[in-house]
């Protein structure tokens, strides 16, 4: 094999819990992630004479803080072994938007390496490796729903079916994940992840009540757009609605595609959005 073409999906969590602050600096918490299949950056690692890395990435994005980068090198550290190869990725996830976009690009990359140069390293190591990166690239070595605690790097994949329509909108605001933990306020009240039933839709009125993200109310306070975003969500009829991550991206679930045209009519053009459509069981 001499290259890969892989996909790098977005997430969202359903739910995030900051439950308290840990001695090594970091939170543990508490959350369900959901992958965004439809939405993903590719990343194209071929093997070549020299290395050469290029991606339509933004002015601040460089080779110094660039998370794909750094995943070739604590793999080539582990190996003890350089790889020449060429990335080129084509990025479509939003940065700063709580999607995970550098994250999924990350484990792409140590799955692509992996693969590429038949390394054989279990999943185990890999996701030694991804932790190393951030607290959420374990997850995308799988890209399954699934229950994340500690930094959330600890998952039990779970069954979860969502019949509806998803719809993000990400109003191009970039929010710090780091300055976004400084300014939380733990508390460890846990959210019940197990049996949740998505598809009888009088559960969503219940859920949107019980199922919380803790950084909503500083990040909503600092961007009340980002709120609105949400209340023009539900006047359309979403059956549900968080922001995920740390920010700034808000989604909603909903029946119907007309509802959705309604949420875009009233939002800035310039706002990025994706539809996810509805599909089986993940």
């Amino acid at each position: 094999m001499k290259f890969i073409n892989l996909k790098a999906p977005a997430k969202i969590n359903i739910g995030l819990k900051v439950l308290e602050k840990r001695l090594d600096g970091f939170h543990n918490i508490q959350t369900l992630f959901y992958p965004i299949k439809g939405l993903y950056d590719s990343i194209n690692i071929s093997k070549a004479d020299i290395n050469s890395f290029s991606g339509n990435f933004p002015s601040d994005v460089n080779e110094s803080n660039n998370l794909i980068l750094k995943a070739k090198k604590l793999i080539e550290d582990f190996c003890k072994n350089k790889f020449t190869c060429e990335i080129k990725t084509f990025k479509k996830i939003p940065i700063g938007a709580g999607l995970g976009g550098g994250s999924s690009d990350a484990a792409t990359t140590l799955i692509g390496l992996n693969s590429l140069y038949n390394l054989e390293l279990p999943v185990n190591i890999l996701t030694q490796l991804a932790l190393n990166i951030g607290s959420d690239v374990p997850f995308f070595l799988n890209s399954k729903p699934a229950i994340g605690i500690s930094r959330g790097e600890l998952l039990e994949e779970i069954k979860i079916n969502i019949p509806y329509y998803i719809l993000l909108i990400n109003p191009n605001i970039h929010i710090s994940t780091k300055s976004a933990f400084e300014n939380i306020t733990p508390n460890n009240q846990l959210i019940n992840y197990y049996n949740l039933d998505f598809t009888n839709e009088t559960n969503l009125n219940i859920y949107q009540k019980e199922i919380l993200n803790d950084f909503e109310i500083t990040i909503f306070n600092l961007y009340p757009e980002i709120k609105n975003i949400c209340k023009i969500m539900f006047n359309a009829g979403a059956l549900f609605s968080k922001m995920t991550g740390t920010g700034s991206t808000v989604f909603g679930f909903f029946n119907k595609q007309s509802q959705i045209q309604e949420v875009l009519q009233k939002l800035p053009k310039q706002y990025f959005h994706h539809i996810e459509i509805p599909h089986e069981d993940l």
